[in-house]
């Protein structure tokens, strides 16, 4: 039976999750995605790194990365700016107006955190941070 397998768990939790966490954002009137937020806040958090690198970070592929970027700069979000040590890249910057975007999701963003882990004790939650680090580590390592 499926419910009982730990990864369809896991994948309903996340799901679940990420259904509650949009309908909230588009409840609070933000016009961005859960996904298009997580490559904004990257960008904000590391203006430095490539398309590849945001992909890795935020566990999506390259090409719906880059139509993301796109989105975000036509909508003026994030700006594109010449890479001074690199003729050849551009940095990515947040604009005034993805920030005020990032800063009108944090309430959003926190609130969704709390509702899903309401009654999970701060033990529980550093014990589950553990056995899901070592899945990755143990799938990583089988690659």
């Amino acid at each position: 039976m499926l419910s009982s397998i730990i990864f369809y768990s896991l994948d309903k939790a996340i799901r679940q999750y990420r259904k509650m966490a949009q309908a909230n954002i588009d409840r609070a009137g933000v016009a961005i995605t859960v996904d298009q937020w997580l490559v904004l806040q990257v960008i904000q958090e590391h203006d430095d790194l490539t398309q590849t690198g945001i992909a890795e970070r935020v566990f999506k592929d390259q090409a719906s990365v880059a139509r993301m970027i796109s989105l975000l700069l036509t909508r003026g979000l994030l700006v594109s700016e010449p890479s001074r040590n690199d003729g050849r890249r551009s940095r990515l910057r947040v604009t005034p107006t993805g920030l005020q975007t990032l800063a009108a999701v944090e309430p959003v963003v926190l609130n969704n955190r709390s509702v899903a882990l309401r009654g999970i004790s701060e033990r529980e939650l550093s014990v589950l941070k553990e056995l899901l680090e070592q899945i990755s580590a143990n799938c990583s390592a089988s690659s």
